[in-house]
This record gives structure tokens, C-alpha cells and sequence, in this order.
């Protein structure tokens, strides 16, 4: 009675990626680097040494890093007793829906829109809908930034004035940050789910609502009440893929809104990663036969790849390691579990945005040895082929 679990750690990448120079992002890798502050003694804050990730290790992420980009990976050389190999990204993004979409067998079609890297970043037919949606007669920001230095910069402003705080990345996304209280949290969610339409017009990928707390006496911070209103993916996916075969899908994190809850049977949300961890490992327990458990952990690209903190960043692979460990222990006769990323997110990188990566491919549940290279997309051929059921988009099976 198999089930399968497609575990993604958001930005997780390990380089190579052939293109990587034309997103501005030649020779990063985010694992291998962090690998090498760790081993350098640069990433000595809350934790020390080279970096431990015995059980990660173990399945091949050193192997599959080295395939990925050739790096030194100093701390994890250990001899693979899993599956494993490294996949490349055909989708012309380095962002979260263009590679969960072709994790789950679906490349994107299209090219995204990127807002201009001006001050105004956003059109001015935009900016008055948005202002006519939230009922103020301005916005703040309107440019391109980092969400918690832009919240520290003008949640002072935001709170006199009540308009929304509206910026940019690098990644095909509109974010709007808004005050819990002073704007209302369900009152951020409405104008976020109306614009999204309109953006999703326009092939922006995602409009993300970016709650906050707090004030100008004891600072601002984020809090776990994130919410991405996504464009639908343009195909069925490996979720409908399994329910169109009598299967259920449990979406951990944030994949019902990167799916925009399509194909998807049963939301498992938390504040935060530690709470999805518990999510994860009760489904290993308990989720039905033939089903699929599709996890995104999210806390490695918001708390340490975009405020590029490496030693956060490898204090949250050394804590999901644990987390495997346990995952591997539960797991069934018939079971296969996937371990992968979406993108990287390298901290040691200029800037703060995503970086165009290759990302470990790691399996547990069906044997041992080596994938090499494969197609993100591959991955949900592989699970398809596991689970017994069609699949329906580009991928091939790395299964024997």
C-alpha cells in the first residue's frame, strides 16, 4: 500500500545550475557555501564546527551538491545510502511557483512579469487600484526591497497614515505589508485575494500578504500569518494527478496557496516551521495508503536566505536533520519520501534575492544508488510511478 511525501525546503539549492549567469547569478550555491563558512568558522552563532547533517548526509546531499556543481563540501562526505541526484530547473524563474509547479510535473509556460528595479516600481493604473481596493488615497513604498527592512523603515509611517506598504523582489511578486491591527488582518487578505486577479492578468506570479505587529517604541516583526494568493498552475499537476486516482493530498505549509488550492484534499498550516515539522511527522504516522503529503518548509528562505544569515541558515539544516531522522524511523514498508528544494537562496550571495541553483534530490523507500542528473519535473513522473498512477506531464521516472 504505497504513500509518497515530496518534501520541499524552500531555497535549499546546491548550484551548478547551467544558466545561472543569466540571472546574475554565476557560481552561487547555497549549500556548498554555507558548507565552507560552517568548516571555516564563519558560522559560529548559536552552533559551531563544520556542518552536521548526518541523516541528510547519509541519503547523498554531499554527493548530490558535488554532482550539482563540483563544490567542496567540507562535513559531509558521507558514502550515499539512498537514492540521489541533483535537478535542474527548465522553467525561465528562479522563484517559488515555477519550481514547486515543475516539482509536480508542470514547467511553466510562460515568462513572468518582473517589476522594473526604479523608485516607482509599480505602474500608476496599479497604484490606483490598489488604493481604490484598500480605500486610502496612497501607498508607501512602491519599490524594490527586502520585507523586514522595509517594515522597520516605514511601519512607523504606515501606522499614521494607514496606507499599505506595497514592494517588490527580484521574483515576479507584489507584496503588501499591513499592520495586524492598526489595518486589520482580514481587511489585508480581502484587498490581497482582489488584487490578485488583476496581477495574475498582468503574469505576476503571486500577490503575498505580509502581516506585521508592533510599533515604533518597541519595533516591528513579522508575524506567521503569511498568506500567497497564486496564479493557478496552467496544467494538472501531481496533486490532481493523485486525486484523479482516488488518492488524497495533504498540503503542509504553504502549498495549497503556491497551488492555489488545486488538487489538494486536506491543509495542514503553522506559525512556523517547527509547527509544520509536527504536521509532517503525524502524517507519516497517519496518512492514508495511496495518498501524497506535499511539504514546503519555508523558514530557510524567509529567516536566513533573504536576510543572508548564514549561521541561522545552517542552524536550521542542522534542526531539520533531526527532523529526517525521525521522518526515516516512521516510515513504512511501501513508502517513498523525496527531499528537495525549489531554488536557492544563497546567504552568502550580494543582495537578497533568490539565486538560480541546481537542488539536491534525495529518496528514501526505494533502494540505493545514484540518480545523476534529472529534470525537476522527474520528480513527480518518480512519485506517479511509485504511487501507480499515470503521469501526465513531461517527466521521466529515475525509478528502476
Amino acid at each position: 500500500m504505497p504513500r509518497a511525501f515530496l518534501v520541499v525546503l524552500d531555497s535549499v539549492g546546491c548550484g551548478g545550475a547551467p544558466d545561472a549567469a543569466d540571472f546574475g547569478d554565476e557560481g552561487a550555491n547555497t549549500l556548498a557555501h554555507i558548507a565552507q563558512a560552517c568548516a571555516a568558522g564563519q558560522a559560529d552563532v548559536g552552533r559551531s564546527g563544520p556542518l552536521a547533517l548526518p541523516v541528510l548526509d547519509g541519503l547523498g546531499l554531499g554527493a548530490a551538491i558535488r554532482l550539482a556543481s563540483g563544490a567542496q563540501t567540507p562535513g559531509l562526505q558521507a558514502v550515499p545510502a539512498g537514492r540521489w541526484g541533483a535537478a535542474t530547473e527548465t522553467s525561465l524563474g528562479k522563484d517559488t511557483p515555477s519550481g514547486h509547479w515543475e516539482l509536480a510535473g508542470v514547467p511553466v509556460p510562460w515568462e513572468w512579469t518582473y517589476f522594473p528595479k526604479t523608485t516607482p516600481a509599480f505602474p500608476d493604473a496599479l497604484v490606483r487600484q490598489v488604493c481604490t481596493l484598500a480605500g486610502t488615497q496612497g501607498i508607501l513604498g512602491n519599490c524594490h526591497a527586502a520585507g523586514i527592512p522595509i517594515v522597520e523603515a516605514l511601519g512607523a509611517e504606515h501606522l499614521r497614515s494607514g496606507w499599505p506598504i506595497c514592494y517588490t523582489s527580484a521574483d515576479s511578486v507584489f507584496q503588501i505589508a499591513a499592520h495586524e491591527e492598526r489595518f486589520g488582518l482580514e481587511r489585508l487578505y480581502t484587498l490581497c485575494a482582489a488584487l490578485a486577479p488583476v496581477l495574475h492578468g498582468m503574469r505576476v506570479g503571486r500577490v503575498i500578504a505580509r502581516p506585521f505587529v508592533g510599533d515604533a517604541q518597541r519595533g516591528f516583526s513579522r508575524t506567521g500569518n503569511r498568506r500567497d494568493f497564486a496564479i493557478a498552475p496552467p496544467a494538472p499537476t501531481l496533486c490532481d494527478w493523485v486525486q484523479g486516482a482516488g488518492g488524497r493530498v495533504h498540503a503542509v505549509g504553504k502549498i495549497g496557496d503556491i497551488f492555489s488550492g488545486q488538487g489538494i484534499d486536506k491543509l495542514h498550516k503553522g506559525a512556523d516551521d517547527l509547527a509544520l515539522f509536527e504536521h509532517f511527522l503525524r502524517l507519516i504516522a497517519k496518512a492514508e495508503a495511496n495518498s501524497l503529503t506535499f511539504c514546503n518548509f519555508v523558514e530557510f528562505d524567509s529567516l536566513y536566505g533573504h536576510p543572508r544569515d548564514v549561521a541561522g541558515y545552517a542552524r536550521a539544516l542542522e534542526r531539520f536533520d533531526k527532523i529526517a531522522g525521525l521522518a526515516l524511523e516512521q516510515l513504512r514498508p511501501g513508502d517513498m519520501m523525496v527531499i528537495t528544494a525549489d531554488h536557492g537562496n544563497d546567504p552568502t550571495a550580494p543582495g537578497t534575492d533568490h539565486t538560480r541553483e541546481r537542488v539536491p534530490v534525495l529518496v528514501a523507500g526505494t533502494g540505493t544508488g545514484e540518480i545523476g542528473h534529472c529534470a525537476f519535473c522527474d520528480v513527480a513522473a518518480s512519485i506517479a510511478a511509485h504511487l501507480g498512477i499515470p503521469a501526465q506531464g513531461p517527466g521521466r521516472s529515475f525509478l528502476p
